[in-house]
């Protein structure tokens, strides 16, 4: 495995191989291995998986943790070598932000909804990083977890919109045993925080539950499950993040706070209201 700082030799890496890129701050766990395999996959023994490990600081609030996130590089690399990754991109800050920021990409209205509304400027940050690693990696595929959906859903619309020569892949959200999706804030979480936490999955299974009977009772079984934490958001939007549609699939998507830890969920709904 080939770990690399620099765009420099970035740029000098084999052209002819076909490349499956994983975007990611660190602090690595199954969730991310789930990525990286789907990159193999997707570029087959033949191609180059390339990680890249870059904690963005254009993507943080003023009061966020971006001092604060973890940064566990040797367990990351190792990660990366037990995935069978191929090349890591591990850059510095002035690699990527070379010059005060002035060029950034814009979200548009999808952007400002939701994790847009509670981390204004958020996807701005998200996508502007997610652009310059695109181009300097020469991606052919890009792999992102459902897990951030909403994330997701600007990326594709953003690749598309921009006619970036990139395919993004859509990858399922790994989750832990009681349920609760992998994230590398679940580092953050006391034992009695974590047992508080399983409540986001059981809300999710609620909400399907009652996704027949419509959006109404789909929101109020899911928001009776999470009665002993912050809620930011508990809603249900169509797959594409617009106003849900009665009798045609849906999202359920969630974002709540326990003590200084926030974390994030969603679920696809394959009807809401078809009785």
């Amino acid at each position: 495995m080939q770990v690399i700082t620099t765009r420099k030799a970035l740029a000098e890496l084999p052209t002819e191989q076909t490349r499956g890129v994983v975007m990611t701050m660190g602090a690595l766990h199954a969730g991310h291995q789930s990525l990286m395999a789907a990159a193999r996959r997707e570029v087959g023994d033949s191609g180059l998986v390339v990680v890249t490990i870059f904690v963005n600081p254009l993507q943080f609030g003023a009061n966020e943790d971006f001092d604060q996130y973890p940064r566990t590089v040797d367990a990351d690399l190792d990660a990366c070598r037990e995935a069978g990754v191929d090349v890591v991109f591990m850059p510095e800050q002035g690699e990527i932000y070379p010059t005060a920021v002035a060029v950034t990409v814009e979200p548009g209205p999808l952007g400002e909804i939701l994790e847009g509304a509670e981390r204004p400027g958020h996807f701005r940050g998200v996508l502007t990083v997610v652009s310059k690693i695109l181009h300097l990696t020469r991606a052919d595929t890009a792999v992102f977890g459902e897990k951030d959906y909403q994330q997701l859903t600007l990326i594709s619309q953003m690749a598309r919109d921009l006619f970036m020569p990139v395919r993004i892949v859509p990858v399922r959200t790994v989750r832990e045993f009681d349920g609760l999706a992998m994230s590398s804030r679940n580092r953050y979480l006391s034992d009695e925080q974590r047992t508080i936490a399983a409540c986001i999955p059981r809300a999710l299974e609620q909400a399907l539950l009652a996704a027949p009977m419509g959006a109404e009772a789909l929101m109020a079984a899911g928001l009776a499950e999470l009665t002993d934490v912050d809620v930011d958001y508990f809603t249900v939007t169509s797959p594409d993040l617009g106003p849900v549609v009665s009798g045609e699939p849906g999202r359920v998507l969630v974002a709540i706070r326990i003590g200084d830890v926030r974390l994030i969920d969603n679920a696809g709904v394959p009807l809401v209201g078809s009785r």
